[in-house]
C-alpha cells in the first residue's frame, strides 16, 4: 500500500477519533449513533496509523507531501 495521507490529515483524524470516543464514553451520544461514531473513530485511528485511506484511492485524493 502506498501512503496517501499527510501528517495534517492524520492528526485531524486522531483528534476526531478522540472526540468521538469521549462523546460516547461520557454518555453524551448513545445508542446506534454512538456506536457508529466509535466504529468511525476506530477506522480513523487505523487509517491514521497506516497512513493509507482506501476511500482516498477510490476518489483519487492524495494528501501526502511530495518529495523533491
Amino acid at each position: 500500500m502506498k501512503k496517501n495521507m499527510g501528517n495534517t490529515d492524520r492528526i485531524i483524524r486522531v483528534i476526531a477519533a478522540i472526540i468521538f470516543s469521549v462523546l460516547y464514553f461520557t454518555g453524551t451520544v448513545t445508542g446506534t449513533v454512538g456506536l457508529a461514531l466509535v466504529i468511525l473513530g476506530a477506522v480513523f485511528l487505523a487509517t491514521s496509523f497506516i497512513s493509507f485511506c482506501p476511500l482516498y484511492t477510490l476518489v483519487g485524493i492524495n494528501t501526502c507531501e511530495k518529495k523533491a
